[in-house]
């Protein structure tokens, strides 16, 4: 009776060590994508980069949708796929002058908290849980969207 109890306990705990893990990269990944994936009454345009400094990249930004107004500056993240020079196409925040990128690339870049979170969760599913095939179809998730990622953007 008492390794039934333990059992139980282990399997839930882990369980739900695993659930708070997905729940966190969905989370961490829905504040940009939501922004990406939704944009319908959102400004549409382009950032030309000019300058990147100090974590945020910026440059004018034109617009490619009904309603949006041309600005002067509007701002990036900087990350590896936003390099000076280039022009990228964006979706802006709402009241603001940020911006994220959109089309493929964006989604897959917006989505990337959630394949670390795939990666890690499948490691508690193996070891905590004990159980492998559904472990191995998390980090098989997680490969492909952090590839895609990587490829695309």
């Amino acid at each position: 009776m008492p390794s039934a109890v333990l059992s139980f306990g282990r399997i839930a705990a882990m369980g739900t060590v695993t659930v708070l893990i997905l729940i966190a990269g969905v989370w961490a990944s829905w504040g940009s994508a939501q922004h990406v994936m939704l944009t319908k009454g959102r400004e549409r345009g382009a950032v030309e980069v000019t300058q990147c400094r100090q974590g945020t990249c910026s440059g004018p930004y034109t617009p490619v949708s009904a309603g949006s107004q041309p600005r002067d500056r509007v701002v990036l993240e900087d990350s590896v796929a936003v390099t000076e020079g280039e022009t990228y196409a964006v979706v802006l925040k709402p009241g603001g002058t940020q911006a994220v990128r959109s089309g493929p690339g964006g989604v897959l870049y917006a989505w990337v908290p959630l394949g670390g979170a795939l990666l890690l969760a499948s490691v508690v599913v193996a070891g905590g849980l004990r159980r492998t095939r559904p472990a191995w179809v998390l980090a098989g998730s997680g490969v492909a969207l952090l590839t895609a990622a990587f490829v695309l953007v």
